[in-house]
């Protein structure tokens, strides 16, 4: 598509517009503080299974196993079905009324109900006659096991997601945000309970805990539904007749569904890549190309890997993740309306303070990587090698944060336009770049498992440049000078931050590491700030002003009315 001449004039939002725009970036304070409670839950969990499986084979099966029920989720709720159904309720609301978006999300309801069951009952039967016919080594047969009793949770996660993307259209954050809680306390209730009673036994453990994941899902489901009927939806399903929007929607969905299958499954091949490249006593070696080769890596890697994803999606969640779930439905009114500039200005704007939060936020995991995974996660059987190996994996994924919390803003853009192929289409080209670099890197010297942080920083970092400069050509000027110009300020305000916590380090060298964390922590986001202050980072301006108009908020609901002029945009 020929790119479109730049605008040079925004026209000012009037103040109803203002409060709508002010509504759905507040949420993302509302959903940023549950979602902090949600990560600190979910890292107490990983240090409770962690803690007390360390780092071994069979453990890494129900890391592997986990990963399954997860990778549903992205795909149907949180990816392909989210993509699609966000934009087509909010259009329908925005159209024809609340009624008839009511009577959508009751079709989409149901079919979608039954299509999940279906897939489980599949799968199930699936590994039972794997498990009958190819069962192989005991830690296979324990892979096979775990993945059968978490397969309802796949089910009940997605019509979880399904249920909070119909609450976030209406503007309500606060149980979709509070649902992964409930998981996470069911997930440490079972490890601590299950360690002291079967602690003999470590098969027993994780089927506590797998039965506990599977749980957890029927009371957030119950949960949701429950919200759901309180804020006016019909939580019984209707089958027929089949709602004419839910054709388009199914059109959306399929490039999604398609391209999203695709990625997850590399990301899940990462992991089988791990599993077969991870040496055990039993296999120290592996055959490729009729070459026998010494596998590159140790035992426990899935578990180093594990802790060092969890340690960098923390404050991704936290920060970008709930920006961009909090202004998706935005993004999807605007682009309803065909207001297109106020649709480039709410994007640009996201993405500016998404930037910032990355690299703010990788900046200070890269410089205390190695005191946060020993504090986290150095106990019980998992020593201080592991400890050092994930933090070596945790720097290197920091170097992509700023392209982890950006992505997150251009791919809804795209998703709120209805154009849900061309983002997955880039993403689709660079999984073949991600697979050979994760191959490549594991034998190289003194990289091994930091192959996945490298290989996944560098495949994001292309990736999120790509799909700005597409959506530059799609909606017209983003304000890519404002981003750069945003950008290298904050890198400014990174040295800073990088400045105290070298020095922190350095007074704090021979303390335990609690205490370096304890003051690495205030010491850089403070100099951060202060940095950010000094060149008038707007972001921070911002930031504050959101959390001072707490009150000022507009029902998400309201019209949006144009006005006159007043901002100028960039390129």
């Amino acid at each position: 598509m020929p790119d479109r001449p730049p605008d040079t004039i925004i026209p000012a939002m009037s103040d109803i517009a203002h409060k709508e725009r002010e509504h759905f970036f507040g949420s993302a304070k509302l959903m940023a503080g549950l979602t902090v409670v949600s990560r600190v839950l979910g890292m107490v969990r990983d240090m409770a299974i962690i803690w007390l499986l360390g780092a071994s084979r069979l453990p890494s099966a129900f890391i592997l196993a986990f990963k399954v029920p997860n990778l549903f989720r992205r795909l149907f709720g949180e990816g392909a079905l989210s993509a699609a159904f966000v934009p087509t309720f909010t259009e329908t609301a925005e159209k024809q009324g609340f009624d008839r978006a009511k009577a959508l999300f009751a079709n989409a309801l149901g079919l979608l109900a039954v299509i999940l069951c279906c897939l489980c009952a599949l799968a199930g039967a699936g590994l039972l006659v794997w498990g009958l016919f190819w069962p192989g080594l005991p830690d296979r047969q324990m892979l096979l096991l775990l993945l059968g009793l978490m397969l309802p949770f796949t089910v009940t996660v997605c019509l979880l997601a399904l249920g909070s993307a119909a609450l976030n259209c209406r503007g309500h954050f606060g149980f979709p945000a509070f649902a992964p809680v409930i998981l996470n306390i069911f997930m440490i209730a079972a490890a601590w309970t299950a360690g002291p009673i079967f602690q003999a036994d470590q098969k027993v453990q994780l089927i506590a805990i797998a039965c506990s994941v599977t749980i957890a899902g029927l009371v957030q489901l119950a949960g949701v539904l429950a919200v759901l009927r309180r804020h006016g939806f019909s939580i019984r399903p209707v089958f027929r007749p089949i709602d004419p929007a839910v054709g388009p929607m199914l059109r959306l969905m399929a490039p999604v569904l398609l391209g999203l299958g695709f990625l997850q499954l590399c990301e899940l091949l990462n992991d089988v890549i791990a599993w077969v490249l991870s040496a055990t006593e039993n296999s120290p070696t592996i055959e490729l190309f009729g070459l026998t080769l010494v596998k590159p890596l140790s035992e426990g890697v899935l578990a180093h890997v594990y802790a060092a994803q969890r340690l960098y999606q923390l404050p991704m969640g936290v920060l970008a993740v709930s920006l961009g779930v909090a202004i998706f439905p935005l993004f999807s009114r605007y682009a309803a309306r065909d207001d297109m500039a106020n649709l480039r200005e709410s994007v640009n704007r996201a993405a500016r303070l998404a930037m910032m939060e990355g690299l703010a936020a990788g900046t200070g995991l890269f410089f205390l990587a190695r005191p946060i995974v020993s504090l986290i996660f150095e106990h019980g059987k998992f020593g201080p090698a592991d400890a050092e190996t994930s933090a070596f994996v945790l720097q290197l994924y920091c170097l992509g944060m700023w392209a982890y919390c950006t992505y997150q803003i251009f791919t809804r853009a795209f998703y709120s336009l209805k154009e849900t192929a061309l983002p997955l289409k880039v993403s689709c080209w660079l999984v073949g770049p991600n697979l050979i670099m994760v191959a490549a890197l594991a034998w190289a010297p003194g990289i091994g498992p930091g192959a996945f942080g490298i290989a996944t920083a560098a495949t994001f970092g292309a990736n999120t440049i790509i799909l700005a400069l597409l959506l530059r050509r799609r909606i017209g000027s983003l304000g890519l000078r404002r981003l750069a110009a945003s950008a290298a300020r904050s890198v400014a305000a990174c040295g800073a931050m990088a400045g105290a916590l070298v020095v922190v380090q350095q007074l704090l060298a021979d303390r335990p590491y609690w205490m370096i964390v304890a003051a690495g922590v205030p010491a850089g986001a403070i100099m951060f700030f202060l940095a950010a202050k000094a060149l008038r980072c707007p972001e921070i301006g911002e930031l504050l002003q959101s959390v001072r108009s707490g009150g000022h908020k507009a029902s998400p609901d309201e019209p949006d009315r144009p006005a006159g002029p007043e901002q100028q945009s960039g390129i």
